[in-house]
C-alpha cells in the first residue's frame, strides 16, 4: 500500500496487466449478481480485454490454457479478451449468492460477449486445461 503525499488516501494495486487493446474500443463497467450455486454464462469470449473485482462470495473461473480456480471476495481478475475461450464463471457457494464488478474493453458495434458452439469447443477441446 501506498499514501500520496498530499493526502492519507491509501492506494492498493490488485492487478497490473499489459493488455492488448483493440483501436476504436469503448469501456464499460458491469456489476453481476450470480445467484446462489447458478453455473454463469456458458463458454464465451470477448472482443477485447476484461479486468474484475470479487466484491462477495466466490467464483469458479477458467479461461482457455489456463485451471479452474476459485476467486473470492477482495481479489481481482482479468481475461485477456479475443480468441480466449472463457468457460466458467460460476458461483462457487450454494447457500448465498455472490458478486463481482468488471471493465470490459468492447469494440464499438460488437456485443459485449459471444457465446461459444459445440462444435468449435470439440475442436478446440486440446487447449482445454486438465479438469479436477
Amino acid at each position: 500500500m501506498e499514501s500520496t503525499p498530499q493526502s492519507n488516501t491509501v492506494l492498493t494495486v490488485l492487478q497490473e496487466e499489459q493488455p492488448s487493446i483493440p483501436g476504436g474500443a469503448c469501456a464499460m463497467t458491469v456489476h453481476i449478481e450470480l445467484p446462489p450455486g447458478d453455473p454463469g454464462t456458458p463458454p464465451h469470449r470477448h472482443a477485447g480485454p476484461v479486468f474484475g473485482y470479487m466484491l462477495e462470495g466466490e467464483m469458479i473461473f477458467e479461461l482457455e490454457g489456463g485451471p479452474e480456480r476459485v476467486i473470492r471476495a477482495g481479489e481481482a481478475f482479468w481475461e485477456p479478451g479475443g480468441d480466449v475461450i472463457h468457460y466458467q464463471a460460476a458461483n462457487n457457494l450454494n447457500d448465498r449468492p455472490s458478486r463481482f464488478v468488471v471493465v470490459m474493453m468492447c469494440l464499438p458495434g460488437e456485443p459485449m460477449l459471444t457465446l461459444v458452439g459445440e462444435e468449435e469447443l470439440r475442436r478446440r477441446q486440446d487447449r482445454r486445461a486438465p479438469r479436477p
